[in-house]
């Protein structure tokens, strides 16, 4: 069975399949109540402008209760609205409004792990060791003397041990395993009431109408037996390699499956998995046809701006989703990166080649996911340290900036901040007061914007009824140029120093403009 081929209904394409989803940053993306942070109402106020660029679906980033210390990934609740966002019905105003639209509505999901806020963790702390309610964690005994040293060597994905001690009424204190931050403990997936509880959030939110989930650290929840050593702990911040103790064990693809079972019940919903696997047979593995629909292979967005290195990407990433029949799933930015336009230079160079890599993008088969502010070209903003509120600050002792600088307020009209993104100018990360040009106000009517170019782009991938589910085809070009067709279409990347000839065609769209038949460096174009 085939990408293009429904196992619900055979003889259809699944709608996500080559659909362009848009990333939501729901506290970065509108404030409608003046608190200086994006709500549910925000995102449904702008619809129409996710219609008028042409995308097909909207991920949410995670908007249920959450005390906030990881930006809504620590989950007090998985079942209602936070607050800060609104509250059930403002959710159901937006999946309605959404539908209304044609446009399709995914929402973040976390498994791996809760907030210390949960009422199961509050239960674990109140209890003994050894009860049923510290079997939902993990809770060991520490090693050494009296238990003063954590139970294995794992350190945290944020920096820092993945081990905090607790105290306890009487004797010494266990350790619970957290490997992210010590507010997000890491749920024991052994026990049955873990999935139980899982499964009545997946259908809660099902049964409200939510299109599916991007599901959060994919190939984490299932743990080592014994949990052992890690045999290097001097790791990079938010990286670990494929046969860390801590990730990727071969226990996660049953719960794949179990997930995949309340799936099958919606069979229009769809489930997007994060997945930090690097081997092409053990990535292969999450997307076959009873586990996720879709995972997101990051080496697109991890490869420089070079020609082989792209095509070596891409090349791999088809050659992993090819090996079970799945669809590919491209993006170039998402909340825990550095923005393209800052990846690939900075300045004016950064932003043609992120111009550039968006026509790549688009012209992939798959689905394809865009970050809110990247079809406005938004760069990476330098934030001072009093703004930073990243746990990966705090945890790496201030040596690691974090996240935070790719999550910026976006620009919407105006000449100062908040730029129609707020009434509130105190917004909850500042704004630089040079993003005038970046508004989407100013960008809408300029014809060359980056706006422009992928609202042009996602028109014309739109219209081309072949290029659904079409594979592509290398096609030869000298060092520097990167040369493929797909559908009739083709598409060149000329990332050398110097003007290339662009291929025969006719030029349709184009990063930046085209003289003579030449392409210049650091731009991309489309031809039919």
């Amino acid at each position: 069975m085939g990408a293009s081929e429904n196992p619900d209904r055979p003889g259809q394409t699944p709608w996500w399949a080559d659909s362009v989803f848009y990333q939501v940053y729901p506290r970065s993306f509108a404030d409608s109540n003046g608190d200086g942070v994006g709500g549910l109402d925000g995102v449904t106020a702008h619809l129409d402008y996710l219609r008028e660029i042409g995308v097909d679906a909207i991920w949410l980033n995670p908007v249920t209760v959450s005390p906030m210390a990881d930006h809504g990934y620590d989950v007090a609740n998985p079942r209602d609205i936070d607050p800060l966002f609104g509250d059930l019905a403002a959710l159901d105003r937006l999946v309605a409004a959404a539908h209304q639209r044609g446009l399709k509505l995914t929402m973040d999901l976390v498994p791996n792990h809760t907030s210390s806020a949960h009422p199961w963790f509050v239960e674990a702390l109140a209890a003994k060791p050894g009860s049923l309610a510290r079997d939902r964690y993990f809770f060991r005994d520490g090693r050494g003397p009296g238990g003063q040293l954590p139970p294995n060597n794992w350190v945290s994905v944020f920096g820092g041990p993945a081990w905090t001690r607790v105290t306890e009424p009487d004797g010494p204190g266990q350790w619970y395993l957290h490997l992210f931050d010590v507010s997000q403990p890491d749920l024991n997936w052994d026990n049955p009431e873990v999935f139980a509880d899982f499964e009545r959030t997946l259908r809660f939110w099902l049964d409200r109408g939510v299109d599916g989930f991007r599901i959060d650290v994919s190939h984490g929840m299932a743990k080592s037996a014994g949990l052992p050593d890690m045999p290097v702990t001097d790791v990079k911040l938010l990286a670990h390699q494929d046969d860390d103790p801590r990730f990727n064990r071969p226990g996660v693809h049953s719960i794949h499956r179990a997930i995949r079972r309340v799936m099958d019940d919606y069979p229009d919903a769809v489930s997007v998995g994060e997945v930090w696997v690097h081997d092409n047979d053990q990535f292969a593995e999450y997307l076959r046809p009873d586990e996720l629909h879709l995972a997101f292979n990051f080496r697109l967005l991890q490869a420089d701006f070079d020609a082989q290195e792209i095509r070596g990407a891409i090349d791999n990433s088809l050659a992993a989703v090819g090996l079970v029949g799945a669809s590919a799933t491209w993006a170039l930015e998402n909340h825990d990166v550095e923005r393209a336009v800052t990846r690939y230079g900075g300045g004016t160079v950064g932003l043609d080649r992120a111009r550039a890599m968006a026509l790549v993008l688009l012209a992939l088969p798959g689905a394809v996911f865009v970050y809110n502010g990247q079809e406005l070209g938004l760069p990476n903003v330098e934030l001072p340290d009093s703004a930073l509120q990243d746990p990966v600050w705090e945890r790496s002792g201030h040596t690691e900036r974090g996240r935070d600088g790719c999550r910026v307020p976006l620009p919407w009209s105006g000449d100062a901040p908040a730029f129609g993104f707020s009434d509130n100018p105190d917004t909850w990360l500042p704004m630089p007061p040079d993003w005038a040009h970046l508004t989407v106000e100013g960008q809408r009517s300029d014809r060359s914007s980056t706006l422009s170019l992928y609202r042009q782009a996602l028109e014309i991938r739109r219209s081309r009824n072949e290029l659904a589910g079409s594979p592509i085809d290398w096609l030869d070009a000298p060092a520097g140029l990167l040369v493929f067709r797909r559908a009739g279409l083709v598409c060149v990347l000329n990332a050398g120093n110097s003007p290339a000839d662009l291929p025969e065609g006719r030029l349709i769209l184009s990063s930046t403009p085209v003289a003579e038949g030449l392409l210049p460096p650091n731009a991309a174009a489309w031809l039919v």
